[in-house]
């Protein structure tokens, strides 16, 4: 299987020769943007602009606090991001939970799944077209706390066995509760005096960087256009009229070979942003503004990207 080389820093890193991770074969570079409604990492500014400048596939990433608003705490993250983010700019919700449960505390699953849905959308909707997804551990997912066809970014420590690139390329893709991977963070602790986390994805480094960018690997290109009638739909939708859209993702779907797998994902958020609202309103931890703001961003930022998806079809 192609696979591609990875790291990712945060302030407890020092500055970094990008160029040298580079040539040591390091494909995309993630460093902690932001932490909760309020905390920006000091370094974040220095650890990006080295990234971009080496050529690497960069992203920023949010510790999540789901005790707190997810829509505060978008806002934070996206503020932090918003002067290095352009096309090719990855987003990474960062959801684990303290040692001693504080970010966690009194909330249920359903909660913090809500929470992952609501930042993901407010994320998805001020950066149209480019990629969002979540870091978080097998737990979590067997918790159901990450929403389906969200790109998934999975640490997992084998240990000695598997403390190299070499190791993990050579190793079986994990499989947690059943989600693939698109990135698998195989140790925190890496053999040698770097000791900065590293992780691998499972495409090429041509392929990852055209998933970074908001395109379709090559070899999944062999599409047949959707018929006008479907664009007609989901164009009416995104406008003010509002036919059964997932009976027209539905459809889409079976008429599309390429467009298939982001509309299945496209579904999933529309879905889960349906779910949600009522749950949030039940006491989710959001007022009502904030409720109806993150749901209208989410669904609307979802139904862009597949307006852009069928115009390219």
């Amino acid at each position: 299987m192609a696979t591609c080389r990875g790291i990712d820093v945060s302030a407890y890193q020092g500055a970094q020769d990008w160029n040298a991770w580079k040539k040591q074969g390091v494909v995309f570079a993630f460093a902690k943007a932001s932490e909760g409604q309020s905390t920006h990492d000091p370094r974040f500014a220095t650890h990006i602009t080295g990234i971009k400048a080496a050529g690497l596939v960069p992203g920023g990433y949010h510790f999540a606090w789901p005790t707190q608003s997810a829509a505060k705490e978008a806002a934070n993250y996206i503020s932090a991001v918003r002067p290095y983010a352009g096309k090719g700019f990855t987003h990474w919700l960062d959801l684990e939970r303290y040692s001693d449960g504080r970010n966690y505390s009194g909330r249920t699953a359903t909660q913090i799944r809500a929470y992952v849905t609501t930042w993901i959308g407010a994320v998805q909707a001020a950066f149209p077209g480019q990629r969002v997804g979540v870091y978080t551990s097998a737990s979590d997912l067997a918790a159901g706390h990450v929403p389906a066809g969200v790109p998934l970014w999975y640490p997992a420590y084998p240990g000695a066995r598997v403390d190299t690139y070499a190791e993990a390329e050579a190793a079986a893709q994990p499989r947690p509760s059943g989600w693939t991977p698109l990135i698998w963070q195989f140790t925190s602790d890496p053999d040698g005096p770097a000791r900065i986390d590293q992780s691998i994805a499972y495409m090429s480094a041509a392929d990852f960087r055209a998933w970074a960018a908001g395109t379709t690997p090559r070899q999944q290109e062999d599409d047949m256009p959707l018929t006008d009638a479907d664009a007609r739909r989901v164009w009416a939708y995104s406008h003010g009229d509002k036919p059964d859209v997932h009976q027209t993702l539905a459809t889409a779907a079976t008429q599309s070979t390429a467009a298939a797998a982001g509309i299945r994902s496209l579904t999933a958020q529309v879905a889960a942003l349906t779910a949600t609202v009522g749950k949030l309103a039940q006491g989710g931890g959001l007022d009502a503004a904030e409720i109806k703001a993150a749901a209208e961003a989410g669904a609307q930022a979802a139904l862009d990207k597949l307006a852009d998806a069928l115009k390219e079809a």
